[in-house]
């Protein structure tokens, strides 16, 4: 995608709206994830960075009994995720809310999980986990995900899409020295499997681009920006053995035992 317009972030927000989520994930590896987080309480504090429209946050908030704030700055997730909370009775425990997760202004040490999915590396992953640590109640959770390469000789074409958005992408090994670096333990890691890219992500795209044609049928420019976005998913059609989707479990070191 060579040029980011306003015309282009118009129509991008226009699909990725309108998407259970806004990137790979889905029900079973949230599940899997916070089955690795064994040692939470009952009702547990949880804070969710980068949710969207909140795909995660309501799986979060069927897989627990406890509170939940959820923060994006993009204004117009949170009001979807709002409605979609209200219409569902959770209004009392998840709270979506406007804010910038590298400066969430929030209390230290009062979350006992803080989950991101695909939203971190947008302030560094490093940067994000100091940040996340000092959130985080005494040996509390940080369960997110990153994109990760599973090659180090991607085609020019994948590499040239990941490094327009995060040119610091590394290798899972990467990820693993960063965990260790800014105090957390890692309590395990896995590969997305290949229908969290398509069941809740990429198939509701391809239909939300089709149905969007129809509407910018005369438009050249609007149909030029839907050609750009259906490149995504055949790209990774095309191409996924090359990139991954790793999600990472990790526990805040208690002081004195790092």
């Amino acid at each position: 995608m060579n040029e980011m317009t306003s015309r282009f972030w118009e129509i991008f927000f226009e699909v990725y709206e309108w998407l259970p989520r806004q990137g790979p994930g889905n029900r079973a590896c949230a599940e899997r994830a916070l089955g690795l987080c064994r040692d939470l309480p009952p009702s547990p504090t949880v804070l969710d960075l980068g949710c969207g429209v909140g795909g995660q946050t309501l799986h979060l908030a069927e897989l627990t009994l406890g509170s939940i704030i959820a923060i994006d700055t993009h204004a117009p997730s949170i009001e979807r995720l709002q409605a979609t909370v209200d219409a569902r009775g959770l209004a009392d425990r998840v709270r979506p809310v406007v804010g910038d997760m590298a400066q969430p202004g929030l209390p230290p040490e009062s979350f006992d999980l803080i989950w991101s999915e695909g939203a971190l590396y947008n302030i560094g992953i490093e940067n994000a986990l100091r940040i996340c640590r000092g959130l985080l109640c005494p040996g509390g959770y940080l369960a997110f995900t990153d994109a990760v390469w599973r090659k180090e000789d991607p085609p020019p074409e994948v590499r040239t899409s990941f490094e327009l958005d995060y040119p610091t992408m590394g290798l899972a090994p990467d990820i693993l020295s960063v965990i260790e670096k800014t105090g957390f333990s890692l309590v395990d890691h896995f590969s997305l499997p290949d229908e969290a890219w398509w069941g809740d992500f990429y198939t509701p795209m391809k239909r939300r681009i089709e149905a969007l044609r129809g509407k910018y049928g005369g438009d050249a420019e609007a149909l030029g920006i839907l050609d750009q976005l259906a490149q995504e998913p055949e790209m990774h059609r095309k191409h996924s053995n090359y990139y991954a989707y790793e999600f990472f479990v990790t526990q805040k070191v208690r002081e004195g035992r790092r």
